[in-house]
C-alpha cells in the first residue's frame, strides 16, 4: 500500500513539474498495480510490490533489447528512460561482487560442496537477492563460486 501512495505523490509532483516521461511512466505503474489489487482482492505485500516492479523493470530491459536488435534506437531510448523512472522505486540492485560473497557466506553455512547441492544453496539465495538481482543470473554466479 506504500507503494501507491509513493507513487500518487510522485504523480502529483511530476504533473506540476510537467515531466511528461514521469508521468506516463507512473501512470502506468499505478494501472498495473490497480489491476493485481483488482485480481487480488486485497492489499499487496511488499514483496508483492516489489515483484510488480520487478516485472515492469524485466519488461523494459526486454523491450529495449528488441528494439536495438530491431534497429529502433528511438524506441529503445524510449524504453530505458521509462526503466530509469521504475528503478527508483526499486531497492538498491546488488553488484555481482555482493551476490559472490552471499553465495560464498550460503555455501559455508549448508556446507555445500558440489554442484548436487545447487537446490540448497539456490533456495536460500533467491529470497535474499530477489528484486535486487536478476534472477536470470543469479545461476552462472552460484556455478562460478561453487567448487566443482
Amino acid at each position: 500500500m506504500a507503494l501507491e501512495v509513493t507513487l500518487k505523490n510522485d504523480l502529483k509532483t511530476a504533473m506540476k513539474a510537467r515531466d511528461a516521461l514521469r508521468v506516463g511512466t507512473i501512470k502506468l505503474l499505478i494501472a498495473d498495480l490497480q489491476n493485481r489489487l483488482i485480481e487480488k482482492q486485497a492489499p499487496l505485500s511488499e514483496e508483492e510490490e516489489l515483484a510488480l516492479l520487478s516485472r515492469q523493470a524485466k519488461q523494459r530491459r526486454e523491450a529495449i533489447e528488441a528494439y536495438t536488435v530491431g534497429g529502433r534506437e528511438d524506441r529503445a531510448a524510449s524504453e530505458a528512460a521509462e526503466l530509469l523512472v521504475i528503478e527508483e522505486y526499486l531497492p538498491k540492485q546488488l553488484t555481482p561482487a555482493e551476490v559472490e560473497a552471499i553465495v560464498a557466506e550460503i555455501i559455508a553455512a549448508t556446507g555445500a560442496t558440489s554442484r548436487k547441492d545447487m537446490g540448497k544453496i539456490m533456495g536460500q539465495l533467491m529470497p535474499r537477492v530477489k528484486g535486487r538481482f536478476p534472477g536470470k543470473d543469479v545461476k552462472a554466479l552460484v556455478e562460478k563460486v561453487l567448487p566443482a
